[in-house]
């Protein structure tokens, strides 16, 4: 591949090296490798769930935890826009015909009181229309409404990320999941009265999103008697990916500059590697419920925590009587351990005391998983490891060869959906942060086709946050209520009785 001095300067001013380029464009000729498969990951087999008296015992266990003063920190990737959420409302403005005609379209109209956004776009079309939204839909100007929600000088929704839009109502006003995550810091992130979150945010959106934080953290400091740590940080232009063309050669501009693309969720390794914490909660931004709908949350939460909690605790046991002169019989306890708790087989390895030091000092996750009822994404899965042994990871279709009849199998009867619920412990034994990125499986990423300016392309993605990101983690799966997974992929979702 040869680079101009303009291309040089382009990469260097990235942070990124040529060698890393020839990587990537290596991984375009090459392709990603499919991961081998044991077994979709089962309740008994891979997937834990309390009993009523173990989720009390794993509650007292975090709020235990808690008030022994660690640092724990909610990380929250919110760099997303909202336009993927309103794709029907911009085909609809974009359409040959004036009046509501798919079901989405007659939903959205039909119910649009309902939407916490009403009020404020109802204000927006008198002062851009002269007429409230009633008045405009009487009028048969149905398109001026979703304008109106969608456009920079009405609400902007088809631009904002998700975490600023108005999601649910309450006497006191509308609020954002920006909102909702800073009132669950406060209700199961706390410790010794202070609540840590980190948002990752989009540079483009940094400046609105730090100022409604700034406008809304004190009344919620206030109501729940917290005080509030928030922090940001935005995506590393490092960690950006080079864009080709079909052939695999450079994608380049108009001008001859090289094209960069977000290099995806997995990104965020980078960001995760850099709080300073013992415990880190992670959950995507729309994943969030009403004040009404939170206890079930908020207990789940506490649940997972408590299995992280004394999961790490015994593995650091185990890790201090690994320093020391273990016996056979001791050596048996923690080999009991490692493969049935931590659900990592050894597939005919020697077990000695390197063995299992190797596989109990990594960063650990607990992940809620919830029953698969058909949306799209990972699941979890016992899988094959570069070493041979064979571990928990949460996949993603794409990392499974659809000609292997029998992983195709696997997948589509897998009875657990992976819906990004998850804390994370990333300290050794003696309270030394892991290196994440040394813990990232790089042959995960995939590769996908897009466009720019109608010419065709391919992108290149890092390994995805929660699983090619995190393959090298110790991974625990808990079956968590689909009560806690409430996601918002489109507007009608917000209609939803758990968003109203």
């Amino acid at each position: 591949m040869n680079l101009t001095n303009q291309d040089l300067k382009q990469i260097a001013l990235r942070g990124i090296s040529p060698e890393q380029i020839e990587n990537q464009l290596n991984q375009f000729r090459t392709g990603f490798p499919f991961l081998r498969l044991q077994a979709a990951a089962a309740v008994g087999n891979g997937i834990v769930a309390p009993s009523d008296a173990e989720r009390r015992d794993y509650v007292s266990l975090w709020e235990q935890y808690k008030k022994e003063g660690h640092r724990i920190v909610k990380f929250v990737p919110a760099s997303g826009a909202a336009s993927r959420m309103f794709k029907n409302m911009f085909a609809f403005v974009d359409a040959d015909y004036d009046v509501p005609t798919t079901p989405f379209e007659k939903q959205f109209f039909e119910d649009i009181e309902k939407f916490a956004f009403y009020d404020a776009l109802d204000a927006v079309c008198v002062k851009n229309e002269g007429m409230g939204i009633k008045a405009l839909i009487a009028a048969g100007r149905f398109k001026a409404v979703a304008s109106n929600m969608l456009s920079a000088d009405g609400l902007n929704y088809g631009q904002l990320p998700k975490g600023m839009l108005l999601f649910h109502k309450y006497p006191e006003g509308a609020r954002t999941p920006m909102e909702e995550h800073l009132v669950e810091g406060a209700l199961y992130a706390a410790s010794n009265a202070e609540a840590h979150v980190h948002f990752t945010v989009s540079h483009e959106h940094m400046d609105f999103f730090r100022q409604k934080v700034a406008e809304k953290a004190d009344g919620f400091a206030r109501k729940y008697g917290v005080s509030y740590d928030i922090t940001f940080s935005e995506q590393k232009p490092s960690t950006d990916t080079i864009a080709a063309n079909p052939d695999g050669t450079p994608f380049r501009e108009a001008d001859g500059s090289l094209l960069f693309r977000p290099g995806g969720h997995g990104a965020l390794i980078e960001n995760l590697n850099e709080i300073e914490a013992d415990v880190i909660f992670i959950k995507n931004i729309d994943n969030v419920v009403p004040d009404r709908l939170k206890p079930e949350t908020i207990e789940w939460k506490q649940v997972i925590a408590g299995v992280l909690v004394k999961a790490q605790q015994q593995a650091f046991d185990y890790l201090r009587m690994l320093d020391g002169n273990p016996s056979e019989a001791q050596l048996a306890e923690i080999a009991e351990f490692v493969e049935h708790t931590l659900c990592t087989n050894p597939m005919g390895q020697k077990v000695d005391a390197d063995y299992l030091r190797r596989k109990l000092n990594r960063p650990m996750r607990v992940c809620g998983v919830v029953k698969n009822v058909g949306e799209p994404g990972g699941g979890p899965f016992l899988t094959y490891n570069q070493d041979g042994t064979v571990s928990l990871q949460i996949l993603e279709s794409s990392q499974i060869d659809t000609a292997n009849e029998e992983y195709v199998k696997m997948f589509e009867g897998g009875t657990h959906f992976n819906p990004v619920d998850l804390v994370c412990a990333v300290k050794d034994y003696q309270g030394r942060p892991f290196r994440l990125p040394d813990f990232v499986d790089r042959a995960t990423g995939f590769i996908s086709s897009k466009s720019k300016g109608g010419r065709e392309l391919r992108a290149l993605e890092l390994p995805g946050l929660w699983n090619g990101a995190m393959s090298d983690w110790v991974t625990i799966f808990v079956e968590v209520p689909l009560g806690t997974f409430n996601p918002v992929k489109t507007v009608n979702d917000l209609l939803r009785e758990q968003h109203q």
